[in-house]
């Protein structure tokens, strides 16, 4: 059974080896976690340090681990220095702070160099140092990359900042997918132009979609450059999903008023049809992490619901019961749970997850407007999602248990269909 991530309080004199985890969702609380400004060293790094603090306090706050403390309450003198001989601990104990971190910035030509050191407040004793450095023009990804070293400090996992999300933006002319980084930043265009939707991020990077381009929808494939067709049968092909492995692909082909789940070669080579269910509706595969089994969406059962099958085929089992209409399955890479999209009886949906082996439902958005398509980040800790809490659908994040639900901070638009991939 899946439970929260706890990182122990212990004090951290007892942790003078490394950082303990323990796993309680009973006990869990984030950490309280001062992080002060960034100290430059000269003129290059002043231009540069306000976009890497932005970036290091959205991971922080973001993440779920950490209780990022407000630096109005901050005690400590601004000038204070970023060893623990020169730092007064007892200011930092005073704001609530357990755990402190402070770093460095300085250039050398085009490049960003960043220290970063943690310290335990009750102790005053320095507990990691490390250093990043990072080309100028990717101070976002210096910032991430000293996120990720805090984060698996406490973890012992790998953290979501250096990955990448896939998503769509409404625009007048249609829909445009977008690669960008985790929290949204630095979007590179996909597929511009047209209706371009559904994408699926690859284990290579590569970005499948699926795109009205050539009037019914295909799926395309990107590799950095231009897109290319990847299947075109004269069928609507929809919900490109590639296997962990990245050597096969899943998709939908509709025809008439049926529509059935294939699994082919990465390249769309040797399709299979897996599904035979003539008038009902199969769509939106979903590969389990040891690329063995699909989720995929069916209304055989006279509402749409989440139905597992083996990724060779063969006879599908029925995993959702509760609901009636459910959809947009997702696997998390830790294999145990399926995030889906689900619409409660006020008509409102909203965001669930089901334990594939005992099939329990949680519940993690409600009352906050529709929350849509989740996907799982190549750690499982945490989901992206569409939510129009706020009014048009936008970008959120949470843990996966559905706590600290955070926007992301993208240009105001209407996004929809994210994914989330390495």
């Amino acid at each position: 059974m899946r439970a929260a991530m706890l990182v122990v309080l212990l004090p951290f004199a007892a942790l003078a080896q490394a950082p303990v985890l323990e796993i309680s969702g009973a006990n869990f609380r984030p950490l309280p976690l001062a992080y002060a400004a960034p100290a430059t060293q000269d003129d290059g790094a002043k231009a540069h340090a306000r976009e890497l603090d932005e970036a290091l306090q959205f991971d922080f706050s973001a993440c779920g681990l950490f209780q990022l403390l407000d630096r109005k309450s901050f005690l400590a003198d601004a000038k204070e220095g970023v060893t623990a001989s020169s730092i007064n601990f007892t200011n930092w104990t005073n704001v609530g702070a357990e755990v402190l971190v402070k770093v460095q910035l300085a250039s050398d030509g085009d490049q960003l160099k960043g220290d970063l050191r943690l310290f335990s407040v009750n102790a005053g004793r320095e507990e990691l140092k490390v250093s990043e450095s990072a080309p100028s023009k990717d101070t976002r990804r210096l910032a991430h990359k000293l996120a990720n070293a805090v984060y698996k400090y406490f973890t012992k996992e790998t953290g979501p900042f250096e990955t990448h999300l896939a998503w769509t933006k409404k625009t007048a002319q249609g829909k445009d997918v977008y690669l960008s980084d985790w929290d949204g930043r630095n979007p590179v265009p996909v597929s511009v132009g047209g209706i371009n939707t559904l994408p699926s991020i690859g284990p290579a990077g590569q970005v499948g979609f699926t795109s009205f381009k050539k009037g019914k929808p295909d799926l395309w494939l990107w590799r950095g450059g231009n897109a290319e067709t990847l299947v075109s049968s004269g069928r609507m092909a929809t919900g490109i999903a590639f296997s962990p492995d990245g050597k096969r692909i899943a998709y939908s082909l509709a025809d008439g008023e049926s529509a059935q789940i294939y699994v082919a070669n990465a390249d769309a080579s040797a399709p299979r049809q897996l599904t035979n269910t003539p008038f009902f509706i199969n769509t939106s595969p979903a590969w389990s992490p040891d690329g063995k089994r699909l989720a995929f969406v069916s209304n055989r059962g006279g509402t749409p619901q989440v139905y597992l099958m083996s990724a060779d085929g063969g006879d599908a089992k029925r995993l959702t019961f509760q609901g009636n209409y459910n959809q947009t399955p997702d696997w998390s890479p830790r294999g145990d749970l399926i995030a889906f999209t689900a619409r409660d009886e006020r008509n409102a949906f909203d965001l669930f997850t089901v334990n594939v082996d005992s099939g329990k439902i949680t519940r993690l958005t409600q009352d906050q407007g529709n929350n849509e398509e989740p996907s799982f980040s190549p750690n499982g800790r945490l989901l992206v999602f569409t939510s129009t809490r706020n009014g048009p659908s936008q970008l959120f994040v949470m843990t996966f248990d559905g706590n600290n639900q955070t926007a992301l901070p993208v240009e105001k638009g209407t996004y929809s269909t994210p994914a989330w991939g390495k």
